[in-house]
């Protein structure tokens, strides 16, 4: 650090008393934590961070560069306590100094971010985020629960909304405190009694944004399980789009914002009466179009058309029959010139082998004149005896010499 000259007469630029001041400050302060809340949080497009860290009594500039902003694990907004690490330095052109941060944590959250995190590990393991129980919206709810501050402008932006979308549906409002001692009882009572009387056809249960702290009713167990055990589905808008709560996981549907949730529970009028419209020309097509086709129907049941229509079917089927008649007995001339033909094949070759036929051609058949035995050899006989030789008419008889 260069000797800053403490004579009284010495005059200095502007730029000079600035350099000696930011050679002291960074000097000085190399490596510092500091605590504070954000205010006046502006994120620029090329990923750096600006904003300024306030307490009760001072507040002094912050810049985060994109390399460091890039390691964050959540999502700076306003009115955020956080812990910041970095060094001091002062920027010339204005003059001011600031803390160039090199890592950033919420401060005084951390316990409450472990707890709800455990909550939530807990009620999961019950089933109580299970998607098997989450229940559809109304397509066209007649009334609209809203369990929220009475007095919050969450509530006006609903009603604000619900008004422009569809003047038809009615809302019930269950008033409740959002936030501090007793908050959670009366949001899950107010549920509960919603579910008791049957007081609407589905429930918008949250508040507008707030800070952690500020949140954590929605995020208590009696509100998480009156939420599940509802049998009205249940709608959780809870804060800003950022915001979450343990509600928003119980909830059969989770809306960013309450204004959201109006939107999606409330439906516009003028599209629901265009839709029905739009149903009733095309049924009446369809009936038109029925109608038309009956009544070609029943015109094509007068005689005439009846005779056509006979006519039609009986033609291809006398066809039908008379091709069958014709091929049949076509297939029965064959089988009986088959048959005829195997017949006299049968009958040449029993003739061929008939005796007669043999004996015809001057062959004749010699037997012992007693006994009809076949005489084949001179040995089958002996003088003396009679023989009987029939040739192919008649018979001769003679004597063995």
């Amino acid at each position: 650090m260069s000797q800053i000259p403490v004579n009284s007469d010495t005059i200095f630029s502007v730029s000079s008393l600035t350099s000696f001041l930011r050679e002291i400050l960074e000097a000085t302060f190399p490596a510092v934590t500091l605590e504070g809340e954000i205010s006046n949080y502006r994120p620029n497009a090329s990923g750096h961070l600006y904003f300024t860290l306030k307490d009760e009594g001072a507040q002094i500039s912050a810049v985060m560069f994109r390399g460091r902003a890039a390691g964050l694990t959540f999502v700076p907004k306003d009115g955020m306590k956080v812990r910041c690490k970095g060094s001091i330095s002062v920027y010339a052109p204005r003059g001011n100094y600031q803390i160039i941060i090199t890592s950033m944590e919420i401060a005084g959250e951390g316990n409450i971010l472990q707890i709800l995190e455990q909550r939530k590990k807990k009620l999961a393991a019950e089933g109580l985020f299970s998607s098997e129980h989450k229940k559809r919206l109304p397509f066209f709810p007649q009334t609209v629960g809203i369990v929220t501050s009475p007095t919050g402008a969450a509530l006006r932006d609903i009603l604000q909304i619900t008004r422009r979308r569809n003047k038809c549906v009615s809302v019930v409002i269950l008033p409740a405190l959002v936030q501090g001692d007793g908050a959670a009882e009366t949001i899950a009572r107010q549920i509960q009694t919603a579910n008791d009387f049957e007081l609407c056809d589905v429930m918008i249960v949250g508040r507008g944004g707030g800070s952690l702290e500020d949140l954590l009713p929605f995020s208590e167990e009696c509100v998480v399980r009156a939420i599940a055990a509802s049998d009205i589905p249940v709608v959780s808008a809870v804060g800003h789009e950022i915001d979450w709560a343990l509600s928003d996981y119980a909830a059969d549907v989770r809306a960013p914002t309450p204004s959201a949730a109006a939107e999606l529970v409330v439906p516009i009028q003028s599209e629901i009466v265009q839709g029905i419209e739009a149903c009733k020309t095309e049924i009446y097509d369809a009936m038109k179009a029925k109608v038309e086709r009956l009544r070609l129907m029943v015109k094509s049941f007068d005689p005439y058309h009846l005779e056509v229509r006979f006519r039609t079917i009986e033609q291809p089927l006398l066809a039908r029959f008379d091709n069958a008649k014709d091929a049949l007995l076509e297939n029965m001339r064959r089988k009986a010139e088959d048959t005829k033909q195997h017949i006299n094949q049968c009958v040449q070759v029993l003739e061929s082998a008939s005796p007669k036929t043999i004996l015809a051609r001057g062959y004749a058949m010699v037997r012992d004149g007693e006994t009809k035995r076949i005489i084949r050899s001179p040995k089958d006989t002996a003088a003396g005896r009679t023989l009987e030789i029939i040739p192919a008419e008649g018979a001769i008889r003679a004597t063995v010499v």
